[in-house]
């Protein structure tokens, strides 16, 4: 298995890979910034439980909006202009949260244009897929994205450095790294930016028109934010999650955080490897009913040990799933994958929005984080029976890439 995962690395260009996983990897450290910090910046502006909800789900929602915009610039422009400009509005970011950023209004203005680095999944993943063969689609993709473990990085550093920086510190540190990825991004990847012949010749608008017309995109939108917005709401609420429930100091809810990170991030290329294999729907398939049997257990608020047992289990599944839905619009929208990722990869930000605002506002309706978990799992529910409804309508055809206009109905 390790030497034929070798050789499908082997068939693109792996140092364009590389660099759209350096360029994801910083991202989602910047992007999850706030939440890694959520415990001591909520203790210095005395925050309600609905108030930490928004402050970590404000950057989720940010990037969600942002990664349409970038989806439509990377079929455009390509991912190489477009992957550096983000960089640099990301440096202009933290800066801001370092020098500034002084109100909780103000930290939330800050969260918002952290949402540049949410957007990053629209340039990755569309250059991981432009520079690999149709037969690899499924372990590029997981590779590039894998690059969600700066949750890992983030959860488990940024509470150790705030101890003795501050949290403006860590801020002003996260220069560093983007700084480091600028200039390592504009060396390894191709210098067309991996962008596809046929797009080059296409109007760009006219594709991007074409892809809103697909119903299996917006379905496909709602999976991923179950399975991306769930693993990237959990990311960001979970410090202040065990902090609130179990007592955990900042450093000790990062850590447990940054395994539920790791667990999540290491299984996302297997995801889309196993997908490859087997293919995406049937994937699901299994996997949903996994994802709301897990949730359900997480919602019953159990000891810490079982909590946090459970909790990585969950995670791990939901970045499983992240790399099956991608194998799946890869097949269905190859051609407009710029646009493909960032309506699909802003519908992931929105739900990762929604999940730690309203287990904050549920929190502080009925008094228990219970509530905002057991609502999460009837979503993984209905995402469990819209899969099982697509597998029988469309049978053993189900998996197979298919012209997308057999979508539209």
């Amino acid at each position: 298995m390790l030497g034929t995962a070798l050789a499908a690395l082997r068939s693109g260009h792996w140092p364009s890979l590389i660099g759209a996983s350096l360029h994801f990897e910083v991202s989602f450290m910047v992007w999850l910034l706030i939440g890694a910090l959520g415990v001591p910046i909520a203790e210095e502006f005395g925050l309600t439980a609905t108030q930490k909800g928004l402050l970590v789900g404000v950057p989720l929602l940010g990037g969600a909006a942002l990664r349409i915009l970038v989806g439509v610039c990377t079929d455009r422009f390509g991912p190489k202009p477009t992957g550096l400009a983000l960089l640099v509005c990301e440096l202009a970011a933290v800066l801001w949260g370092w020098l500034g950023a002084t109100t909780y209004v103000q930290v939330l203005g800050v969260g918002l244009f952290l949402g540049f680095a949410g957007a990053s999944f629209a340039v990755a993943v569309p250059l991981a897929s432009r520079v690999y063969p149709p037969d690899h689609q499924g372990l590029a993709l997981g590779v590039a994205a894998a690059g969600n473990s700066g949750t890992v990085l983030v959860a488990f550093f940024a509470p150790r450095l705030a101890q003795v920086v501050g949290w403006h510190g860590v801020f002003g540190l996260m220069a560093i790294p983007i700084v480091v990825t600028i200039v390592l991004f504009g060396l390894l990847v191709r210098g067309d930016g991996g962008r596809a012949p046929q797009v080059q010749e296409e109007r760009w608008w006219a594709s991007t028109a074409a892809a809103l017309r697909h119903r299996s995109m917006y379905w496909l939108g709602f999976l991923y934010a179950v399975t991306f917005g769930g693993f990237v709401g959990l990311a960001s609420f979970l410090p202040i999650f065990f902090h609130d429930q179990h007592g955990l100091d900042l450093v000790a809810a990062g850590s447990l955080t940054a395994l539920c990170g790791l667990a999540g991030s290491v299984i996302r290329p297997v995801g889309g490897y196993v997908a490859d294999r087997f293919g995406g729907l049937r994937v699901l398939g299994i996997l949903f009913p996994v994802i709301m049997l897990l949730i359900v257990a997480v919602g019953q608020l159990p000891a810490l040990l079982w909590s946090a047992s459970l909790m990585v289990a969950a995670v791990a599944a939901l970045g499983f799933g992240n790399g099956v839905v991608f194998r799946v619009v890869s097949d269905r929208f190859q051609k407009q994958m710029g646009i493909a990722t960032g309506l699909v990869g802003a519908a992931g930000g929105f739900g990762g929005f929604l999940l730690p605002s309203w287990l904050g506002l549920l929190k502080d309706m009925t008094g228990t984080y219970g509530t905002g978990f057991h609502l999460f799992a009837a979503l993984a529910a209905v995402a469990t029976v819209s899969v099982a409804l697509t597998l029988w309508r469309r049978g053993p055809l189900a998996d197979q890439v298919m012209d997308a206009r057999s979508f539209r109905h």
